[in-house]
């Protein structure tokens, strides 16, 4: 992440090609949108969400469920889970592999956010490299705590978005904001499980307004 990113040659004649109008139709619009999903479940995921019977990584999970069924078919997503790693990779929507996929991870260990930010946004800047940078690149952060990695995320956070990647942060039932939250491009709190499908709801509307 520490090494300054190129434009392709590639990608700066299908850039002008673009501006004078002179690529196919479709080609400026024919790639996907990419979001990675980074999910926290470190053990602090176990607790009930305040005023429910449910545990915050219960409820994380069944938003993402309702919200990611809903969004349009050309949004490739990607869903990243700390300590487990890629639980879906990058890619079209598979629902029934997308549902399974958000099942599977429980919560427990720590959390190496700034680790696995920097895994998401790597892999969204190969999927940009690929659509010549064509489409749009998010990483939406779900999570309830503080990182234990600080200093990567003091890090890598403004490497990230110095190369075009919109970072979203999620902050579950935390009695503070993140650290992130005036550092990333939105922050929302979601203190119970009505506001946390509402803020993924946010993020993904977003995306496919852009």
């Amino acid at each position: 992440m520490n090494r300054p990113f190129f434009f392709s040659t590639k990608w700066v004649v299908a850039l002008g090609l673009a501006s004078l109008g002179l690529l196919p139709a479709g080609a400026q619009t024919g790639y996907p949108d990419n979001v990675v999903v980074v999910i926290d479940a470190s053990g602090s995921m176990k607790n009930n969400m305040s005023g429910t019977g449910q545990s915050r990584m219960a409820v994380a999970k069944r938003a993402l469920k309702e919200v990611l069924g809903q969004i349009p078919e050309n949004t490739h997503i990607g869903i990243l889970v700390f300590p487990d790693g890629w639980v879906y990779p990058l890619g079209p929507r598979n629902d029934s592999r997308l549902i399974q996929a958000i099942d599977r991870p429980q919560a427990r260990g720590g959390t190496p956010l700034g680790e696995f930010m920097k895994k998401g946004a790597d892999r969204l800047l190969e999927a940009r490299k690929k659509q010549l940078g064509y489409g749009t690149y998010r990483l939406l952060v779900v999570t309830d705590g503080e990182a234990g990695d600080q200093g990567l995320v003091d890090q890598y956070t403004p490497d990230i978005m110095s190369r075009g990647v919109t970072v979203d942060v999620i902050g579950v039932d935390m009695r503070s904001k993140h650290t992130l939250a005036t550092r990333v491009h939105s922050y929302r709190s979601a203190d119970d499980p009505e506001s946390l499908r509402k803020a993924i709801s946010e993020v993904f509307a977003e995306v496919s307004a852009g």
